[in-house]
């Protein structure tokens, strides 16, 4: 998979019995690789589909609902955009943090952009890994280094570029370099 370490699948809509058809598509190929599958935003579709987790936006499922769906042994990632919403979805039992948008985002037409030192104060105040989303790109991802992050989530930085897996493998060397 060229660097990717986990691949979370977005599908904002599709029917249910569609996305869990394509999730179960998609988990045979990551499978191979041993890559964990996300789903965004729907548990019942992680748990129907057979995927690793899920991950919940602040206006999705709740953490402590999609844990009742999921159970104890499934990830649970949640995204936060400030040190309150991170902290209450460490408190709820989140696996991992999605935190942005570091700058901007192309996905997101709202996403506004976070203060770099908001990585650094949330990386100190939670356990657990925290990676930073929204807009990120080879050229911009200095900005981010010694702020304390586990890693990135990028859609464009891989599928803007013409080679998808060389691309991946050479954000995944900076990323190792800078972070």
């Amino acid at each position: 998979m060229g660097g990717v370490t986990m691949l979370q699948l977005r599908e904002k809509d599709l029917p249910q019995e569609t996305y869990v058809k394509r999730a179960g598509q998609v988990l045979e190929i990551t499978k191979q690789y041993h890559i964990p599958l996300i789903i965004n935003d729907d548990p019942a579709v992680a748990l129907l589909s057979g995927a690793d987790g899920v991950h919940v936006g602040q206006e999705d499922e709740t953490i402590r609902r999609a844990r009742e769906i999921l159970g104890e042994n499934r990830i649970i990632g949640a995204t936060a955009h400030n040190l309150e919403e991170a902290l209450e979805a460490w408190k709820q039992g989140a696996d991992y943090l999605g935190v942005g948008a570091a700058f901007g985002s192309t996905t997101k037409k709202d996403a506004r952009p976070i203060d770099r030192e908001t990585y650094r104060s949330i990386c100190e105040s939670v356990p657990i890994p925290v990676v930073a989303i929204g807009g990120i790109t080879a050229d911009n991802l200095g900005e981010l280094s010694g702020r304390g992050l586990s890693g990135i989530a990028v859609i464009g930085a891989i599928f803007g570029v013409e080679n998808i897996k060389e691309g991946a493998r050479s954000l995944r060397a900076k990323v190792e370099k800078l972070l």
